[in-house]
């Protein structure tokens, strides 16, 4: 743990959360081995969890969201359409378009990954307390709210 009195450098506090982000999902890979699932890449996170909040969208809904173009949006659904995790369906209204959603084993894994990062967070609340990381958790958002205000941020990938 750094010294109370150590000074703050600059970008120190960027390149930490960084560092924290990949160690965590390190973490999380190794609890998804442990259960015998595929470590599915960070930007497949952010699909399902897109269509978890919102439902069914199309794909280029979907490559707004993620700020990417519709081809590497429609990349990325086509794995987790192979591996069984989003269904591609006619659209309601238009023809010529499909909706994508969540399977059931889509949701599943959903379940069982929101299971797995309160382990990983369980972990950080062990070495630190509950306390503590509840006010990070509270200042984490308090930036977030400095920020955007009412408008919340798009959850994507960092390309």
């Amino acid at each position: 743990m750094a010294d109370q009195g150590e000074v703050r450098k600059p970008g120190e506090v960027a390149l930490l959360f960084a560092m924290v982000y990949r160690a965590m999902t390190d973490h999380m890979h190794d609890l998804l081995a442990e259960h015998g699932r595929e470590p599915l890449r960070p930007a497949h996170g952010y699909v399902f969890r897109y269509l978890h909040r919102t439902g069914p969208v199309t794909i280029v809904e979907l490559a707004a969201q993620l700020d990417v173009t519709k081809q590497a949006a429609s990349k990325t659904v086509a794995e987790l359409v192979e591996w069984g995790y989003i269904e591609r369906c006619p659209h309601p209204t238009d023809g010529r378009a499909q909706i994508l959603a969540l399977t059931k084993r889509g949701k599943e894994y959903m379940r069982l990954a929101d299971r797995l990062w309160g382990q990983v967070e369980d972990h950080w609340a062990g070495l630190v307390g509950d306390d503590r990381l509840a006010a990070v958790r509270d200042d984490l958002k308090a930036y977030l709210d400095s920020r955007y205000g009412d408008e919340r941020m798009k959850l994507r990938p960092v390309w």
